[in-house]
Formats: C-alpha cells, structure tokens, sequence
C-alpha cells in the first residue's frame, strides 16, 4: 500500500536506522492504540498466565528438540539438531503470535481479526485463533498462494475464516499484505493480526515478543541436554518472525553463530524475480510502513520476488534482522528451490520427517554446512513448519504418472524445473 504521508516513530520502534512508521497518519492512531493495549497486556499477570496456558494447554509447548542422528553420519560432520515447531498445533510456529494478538484483540474489544497470509499458515493460525476467541476472521492470500496452498485455504475455510484472494500485483504475500493493511484503514474496529516481524512500529516488537517462546525454551533445551550451547542456529527467513524467534534466545551469547537463509529461488545471479533473498541483495528502503532492506526496481518500487516456498517470496524483511546483519551479530546466505527441495527429500528419507518448504531452505544450507563442522559441534535448525501443505508442490499431479515410490527412492524424478506450478 503506497503511502501518502509519513510518520516516523521514536527510538524505541527503530533498530539502528531501521524500522519506525511511514504510515498516514489514520493508521498512526491505529498503531498508537495498538502499542498502548500491548504494553499494557504485557504488564498484567493475568493476560501474561492465560497466554501461558494457552501455550502448553492448546498448543502443546514446549515444542521438542530432535537430534537428526542418520543425517548427522550420513554427512559425517557436526551434529544437526531441531526445534521442532512443526509439532505445534496447527502445525508451525504461527500459532504463538496468532494466539497472542488475538488475546490482545480479545482485551481491546474487538470481534474481528484481519490477517495476510503467504504459504497459509499464518492464516490458519489466525483462523485458528479467531475460532477459539469468538471472532470473526478475514484472511487475504494471493491468487497465487491459494492455487499452490489450496491445502490450508481449506482448513482455513473448515475453520470459519473467509479467505479473500488478492489478484493484484504478482498474486502472492507482497498483495496480501496490502489488501490486509487496505481492509485495515476501511474497518478500523477490526485487529490486524499481523503474521511476521515487519509492518510499522510496534508490529515487529510484538511478533518477536509473542515468538520468542521458541529462542527461549530452544537455549533452555539444549543446555539441559547437552550441558552446553550450541555452535549455530539457523532458520529459514522470508519476513523473519522464526528466525527472530529463535535468534531472540541467543543474541546475548555471542559464541553461538546465528544464520538466516534466504530463498535464492533459481539463482541470486539471474537477477530480480528470480529470487528473494533480500539480505543478500536488497539495498535500503520503505516497504510497508517501515524502513529496512528491500528488493526494488529501477524505479525504487518493491521488485517481483520467486521462492518455491509461498511463506518466503516478500520483497523485505524484518528491521531488526537487517541491523543484526550490519553489526555482524547475524549472517545470511541464500539456497535455491532445487536444493531446499533436496533437503526436504532428504530429511524425509533419512529422519521420516516431512518439513515445510520454507524450513527446508534451512535445511539444506545445514546439509552444506554440518560437513565443514567437527563432530563435537552441533547445529541447531529451526523447524518451522511441517510440510504437508507443500505436497501438491512437490509431487504436482500432473508430473505424477509413471512415478513410482520403492527402496530405490523417488523414480523418475528431474531435479531440475519439474517441481514449479
């Protein structure tokens, strides 16, 4: 959504020169209301124990920890480890932050939520959340998006949602979050639930707040397992809210490595549209009310991006993941389609886990890195999501006949260009 006035917020919703408000000033008022009721909400027992309870009554944390042993001697390097988010309810790591604005919608009185979504979990969480609070929910998801995750437009749909599908624009997560913001400014009585640490001040703050459940009970679960940190942890980012989530954890330990992976689509070297690893190679800008690292084309506006996995094509990213770049606290690297898919058929085969498209990206640079560590040193990954929504991607039934599944493996199958729709 194209802005036309700017706001720019105080020193506690930038990190370094990222992030603030570059909003009109309608959804200013809006912001102020909201970073008001959270700051508030936050300081109260009470809403602080329900989320709580919610958390390990509903959506069943603390989420485990699993040693990937048959990958770890396969690559005959470190040790790989999960933080298994895919176990959560729902089925990722939006269900923590779902369940926490929309107790926060609850306590300002509000029945309606709006949310954007890009491989569909989000707005599953979100419909989730709205059918445990009593609320009615509008979910928008770009026509792209609702072809290629018809899985979970479904479940959105099975759980009261209506799902609005944005045809603008490249028809994915860029468009839905500008219908969302839209639908925002025309219903200013509704709660935009927003899914990822990007947006205006206070939405990267209270995503990472409401997602740091995952850095939290991470460093905790390692340290009483191993009697140690671990040397890495790596996470997947489109927006950023699992990595911030679990880099929040260890961001004071500067020993441990953090490692985001960005989708290099077919190749960062095939230029825009190819890909959308912002990190590595946005330059500076506005997207969505705030300032951070962005895509853009020649004309300065948002570029088209590409990623197999539909929760990762966003032309920017969290504010505060672009300052851990700049002040080296965080690194990025970027894998293509082919090689996430091959780490998802890898840890499928090899640990009988099916991952989510978007972690696998993270995946698949820990099959390039775990080789170069010792075998006394561990790599810590987060499992965002579970895949099942990502099969029709993977295996598209038009490219199914004549496979077949045996001993042998995936028959039949090209690597390369057979897995897009």
């Amino acid at each position: 959504m194209r802005q036309t006035s700017t706001r720019q917020k105080n020193a506690r919703g930038t990190y370094g020169e990222y992030g603030g408000r570059f909003v009109p000033d309608s959804i200013g008022v809006l912001l102020d209301e909201l970073e008001c009721a959270f700051d508030s909400a936050m300081a109260d027992p009470s809403f602080v124990a329900e989320m709580d309870r919610l958390l390990g009554e509903y959506v069943g944390r603390p989420s485990p920890i699993t040693e990937c042993a048959n990958l770890s001697r396969e690559l005959k390097g470190g040790r790989l480890f999960l933080k298994r988010e895919d176990l959560n309810h729902t089925g990722a790591h939006k269900i923590n932050n779902a369940l926490g604005q929309a107790l926060l919608a609850k306590r300002m009185g509000k029945t309606r939520l709006i949310a954007e979504t890009g491989a569909g979990m989000h707005g599953t969480a979100s419909a989730t959340a709205a059918a445990l609070m009593g609320m009615s929910c509008t979910v928008y998801m770009g026509a792209v998006d609702v072809a290629r995750q018809a899985r979970n437009v479904s479940r959105m749909k099975a759980l009261g949602a209506t799902v609005v599908a944005v045809r603008e624009g490249q028809g994915t997560l860029k468009e839905a979050v500008d219908a969302a913001l839209a639908a925002w400014v025309e219903d200013p009585e509704a709660f935009y639930l927003l899914g990822s640490v990007v947006g205006p001040a206070p939405y990267p703050e209270i995503v990472r707040t409401f997602q740091s459940v995952i850095g939290r009970e991470a460093r905790r679960q390692f340290l009483e397992r191993e009697g140690r940190l671990p040397d890495e942890v790596a996470a997947c980012v489109g927006g950023g809210s699992n990595a911030m989530g679990l880099f929040s954890g260890f961001l004071e330990d500067r020993e441990v490595v953090l490692t985001g992976v960005e989708p290099g689509g077919k190749g960062l070297e095939k230029g825009l549209g190819f890909h959308a690893a912002t990190l590595c190679a946005g330059s500076r800008g506005v997207v969505h009310g705030f300032r951070t690292v962005v895509l853009s084309d020649a004309s300065g506006e948002p570029a088209p991006v590409h990623s197999i996995a539909a929760g990762l094509d966003y032309p920017g990213v969290g504010p505060e993941l672009a300052h851990l770049r700049d002040t080296g606290r965080a690194r990025y690297v970027a894998v293509t389609d082919d090689e996430a898919l091959e780490a998802f058929r890898r840890l499928c085969r090899s640990e009988g886990i099916i991952p989510a498209l978007e972690s696998a990206h993270a995946l698949a640079y820990a099959l390039k890195r775990l080789p170069e560590m010792k075998p006394d040193q561990a790599l810590l990954v987060n499992l965002s999501g579970r895949g099942d929504k990502d099969l029709d991607t993977v295996f598209p039934e038009k490219h199914q006949k004549g496979f077949t599944v045996g001993a042998g493996g995936l028959n039949g199958i090209q690597s390369r260009g057979l897995f897009y729709v």
